[in-house]
């Protein structure tokens, strides 16, 4: 190829401006639609995962309040176990002390001593604890009672007048001794020694001879016993005290260690409620990620090949990193990551559209502008030879009957305006290497004038003045912005 190029800004018409803007409208109005169409389908599925987090939260709910219920009826079992343990020891204790009152019931029954009547209200009485005792209903001092009231009507019975018989005296101050309890000898072992001695000092004084110095003793003795009762009975009822503050203690101790045990495990609980939460917010933050990019994904990867296709790598390129930003953290289970670039991609894809449409806009502009050039060609009797896109650039072959070459780019310059760019090889009036000072392609320029003005014509397009490097009187530099942005003639070479 020989020659300069030669170039031409090309002006839109009035009328196919008119088309362009209604085109624009059109092009809006659609990516509208789908920015609403968007909107609703990301309302749709944000309502779904509302809805599904609800149903878990009330999942969560009813089994937290079935724990709670189940700890709490748990216990209450505890508790009712405790005090039912509790209750049959005391029971168990109060029957054995109730089996020696009965004991001495049936001691002071056999003796004949004790009139009936009394005799049945005492039966009465220890039966009526009994039925207590049995329920394991708690009796304080009722036993104790009882049995006083047994040992005082044995004592109204008792021979202790003067001139009573010695060894009827004696049985029945042992029998007043073994009634106080077998337990006395315990809770009071001094007074049961004494009332022992006294005892055996009076056997030693009964007899003939002996009266006086019995008698004597006999009233210590009775004193002894006596104040051996009060004190068996004093040390029993404090027996009885320290063992319900024991119990007391034990029920006190039991209860503080299942309150410990219930707050480490509502600790726990709330630990585990609160990761269950965490977990949840995340699954529910990489479920909204992904249903987002679910909405954009496809017409993202629609939009970086349309990119390709109208010659704007570097804006696909945009869109399949933004597309890749948010699959990344998606698969590594970054939810919050995955969140951010899924907006960034929400906000590039609507930018992304609007470049598409100027570009398919300008595509639209190139491909009427080469057929109406093929047209102006046809029509000087050019043979179209071919073409092919190249990026944002269309290029044309065309050859005249003479065997002349021209191989015509469609571009655009950086304000948007289209450029026609002739490479023209193989016309006597284009020298290899012109004379700037000399003007050439007189022919061809007339040629590529009258191609001009039939494009023009077509009330589409309408070209400008003709130039190259070198032309007099015209500009020597190629229209603003195709200096750098359009190879000359050594670089360019159509092959159709």
């Amino acid at each position: 190829m020989s020659g300069s190029p030669k170039y031409s800004t090309v002006r839109v018409a009035p009328a196919y401006a008119r088309q362009e803007a209604e085109r624009r409208r059109a092009q809006a109005a659609a990516r509208r639609r789908r920015e609403e169409q968007r909107a609703r389908e990301r309302a749709e599925r944000a309502a779904r995962r509302a809805a599904e987090a609800a149903a878990r939260r009330e999942r969560a709910r009813a089994e937290a309040e079935r724990r709670r219920a189940e700890l709490a009826e748990r216990r209450a079992a505890e508790q009712r176990a405790h005090a039912a343990r509790l209750r049959q020891d005391q029971a168990g204790a109060d029957a054995r002390r109730l089996a020696d009152v009965r004991n001495l019931l049936g001691e002071a029954m056999a003796s004949g001593s004790t009139a009936s009547g009394e005799l049945a209200a005492l039966e009465q009485q220890l039966a009526a604890l009994q039925g207590r005792i049995d329920r394991a209903e708690p009796l304080d001092g009722e036993i104790e009672e009882l049995r006083g009231r047994i040992v005082l009507l044995r004592h109204r019975g008792e021979p202790t007048g003067p001139g009573a018989d010695h060894h009827a005296v004696l049985a029945a101050l042992e029998a007043r001794l073994a009634g106080i309890g077998p337990e006395a000898a315990a809770q009071d072992p001094e007074g049961h020694r004494a009332c022992v001695d006294l005892i055996g000092e009076l056997r030693a004084t009964a007899g003939p001879g002996g009266e006086t110095r019995f008698e004597a003793l006999l009233g210590t003795a009775e004193h002894a016993l006596t104040r051996h009762a009060a004190t068996a009975e004093r040390q029993a009822a404090e027996e009885r005290r320290r063992a319900e503050r024991a119990r007391e203690a034990q029920r006190q101790a039991e209860e503080a260690r299942r309150e410990a045990e219930e707050r480490a495990a509502a600790q726990a609980a709330a630990e585990e409620a609160e990761r269950e939460r965490l977990a949840a917010a995340h699954a529910e933050a990489l479920a909204e990620a992904r249903d987002r990019l679910g909405v954009v994904r496809r017409s993202a990867e629609d939009a970086a090949d349309e990119a390709r296709t109208l010659g704007d790598p570097d804006l696909a390129r945009r869109i399949e990193t933004a597309v890749h930003a948010v699959t990344g953290p998606l698969a590594d289970g970054a939810a919050a990551d995955a969140l951010t670039a899924v907006t960034a991609l929400e906000e590039l894809l609507p930018e992304a559209e609007l470049r598409l449409d100027e570009l398919q806009l300008a595509h639209t502009r190139r491909m009427d502008l080469a057929q109406a050039l093929q047209d102006a060609m046809l029509g000087e009797g050019f043979a179209f030879t071919g073409g092919q896109e190249q990026g944002a650039r269309l290029v044309l072959g065309f050859e005249r009957p003479s065997g002349a070459t021209y191989e015509t780019t469609i571009a655009t310059d950086g304000g948007g305006t289209p450029v026609l760019v002739y490479h023209v090889d193989g016309e006597p009036d284009v020298t290899l290497r012109p004379d700037p000072d000399a003007a050439v392609c007189d022919s061809t320029e007339q040629l590529l004038e009258r191609v001009h003005e039939a494009i023009g014509e077509r009330d589409g397009f309408v070209p400008g003045e003709l130039t190259w490097d070198g032309k007099p009187h015209g500009r020597s530099r190629p229209p603003r912005g195709e200096g750098r942005s359009l190879p000359d003639a050594g670089e360019w070479r159509w092959s159709g």
